[in-house]
């Protein structure tokens, strides 16, 4: 992991902690640069809970879930975060919104992107922000897509957040990150959320499932909690 750039995007203000918190902090841990991209606040489909106050309003809503975000991502040790304030439900992607996704792509020159996997059951947001990544991974390693001097990237690894409904959703599983060293971590990045306490208990219940599919699979009994992705790509090696 040392040395190596993550870069992690995220549609709404939590979806990077929910899904890859335990994986952010363990990649910070090991000496690898980090960077995250939230899209949007999650103010219109993802605040529920904050709605229900008498008097709230939007641009209330959304400075509570920027410090939800941004206190989180400190917690996991993340130093480079960047909020786009798109609109959500429905998130709309505009040629424009591709060419800074892909120029920032060629800036950070990231090894891995994390993103949101290729179907939601009930969040098109996620779907949409899936085919948004991708098409501007593809763009930044393409020569002829110009962006002052900066020089096209070599085809990065992606990978697929897991999403909340996974059974409905079509989910690939296709790598297991043992978060166990960092999953307290992760904990108290998701008590940053009063916005959506409720998921604390469904993602505190997926990691220790997923710990145990990592054991099952790995025969490590030290692997305790985990996360899973699917992959973008297939894996490219010499062996087996």
């Amino acid at each position: 992991m040392k040395d190596k750039k993550l870069l992690v995007v995220s549609a709404h203000a939590a979806d990077f902690v929910w899904r890859a918190g335990g994986t952010i902090a363990k990649y910070i841990k090991h000496g690898a640069e980090v960077k995250i991209i939230v899209l949007s606040f999650g103010t219109r489909g993802e605040s529920n809970d904050l709605w229900k106050q008498e008097g709230q309003t939007a641009e209330s809503v959304k400075a509570i879930r920027k410090g939800e975000s941004a206190g989180a991502a400190a917690i996991l040790g993340v130093e480079q975060i960047e909020f786009w304030d798109f609109e959500d439900y429905p998130m709309t992607i505009t040629r424009e919104r591709l060419d800074r996704m892909a120029e920032t792509i060629r800036m950070f020159r990231p090894d891995i992107i994390l993103t949101h996997d290729k179907k939601d059951a009930i969040n098109p947001d996620h779907d949409a922000v899936r085919n948004f990544v991708f098409q501007a991974s593809i763009m930044s390693n393409s020569a002829g897509v110009r962006f002052g001097e900066t020089l096209a990237t070599k085809q990065m690894q992606l990978y697929g957040f897991e999403p909340h409904q996974t059974e409905i959703s079509d989910f690939m599983l296709g790598t297991i990150i043992d978060i166990t060293e960092t999953y307290e971590q992760k904990v108290q990045a998701m008590k940053c959320f009063k916005a959506q306490g409720h998921l604390i208990e469904y993602y505190t219940q997926r990691a220790f499932m997923r710990g145990n599919h990592a054991r099952r699979l790995s025969g490590v009994k030290d692997y305790q909690y985990a996360e899973s992705f699917s992959n973008f790509f297939p894996r490219v090696a010499t062996e087996f």
